[in-house]
This record gives C-alpha cells, structure tokens and sequence, in this order.
C-alpha cells in the first residue's frame, strides 16, 4: 500500500491535481461572484476562459511531450 501511496504523491501528479483542481474551483467561484453582482454573461466568459486556459496547461504539460508512436516497422 505505501508504495502505491508514495507513487501517486509524486511532484507531478501533485501538481497536475493543483492545476485541474485551481482551473475548475478558482473560476466557478468567480462565476458565481459575478452572477450573484448581476454580471452573468461576464462569469460565463471568466469561466470558460479559465476551464479553457487549464486544459491547455494540462495539454501542454502533460499530453503534448508523450510520444505517442506506434512501432517501428
């Protein structure tokens, strides 16, 4: 168990939970701050802005450097 506990904590997979997790929570609550200030076309835009932006980090980070080939012939 601890060794499937200490593979998961890596830096890594810490930081690719922070970033899903800020990309997803930090723009819902400003969504909701300004639909509640009568501002809800706005929250939309800074929520799709920042979901967007979070799934380009991911991409970038994550997805983009694997090489995904398939075997030499």
């Amino acid at each position: 168990m601890s060794e499937m506990r200490s593979s998961f904590l890596k830096r890594g997979n810490l930081l690719l939970v922070a970033v899903v997790t800020l990309g997803i929570v930090i723009p819902g609550i400003a969504r909701r701050f300004l639909g509640e200030a009568g501002y809800n076309t706005l929250g939309m835009v800074v929520f799709v802005l920042g979901y967007a932006g979070m799934i380009f980090v991911v991409w970038y980070g994550w997805i983009r450097p694997l090489d995904i080939s398939g075997p030499d012939r």
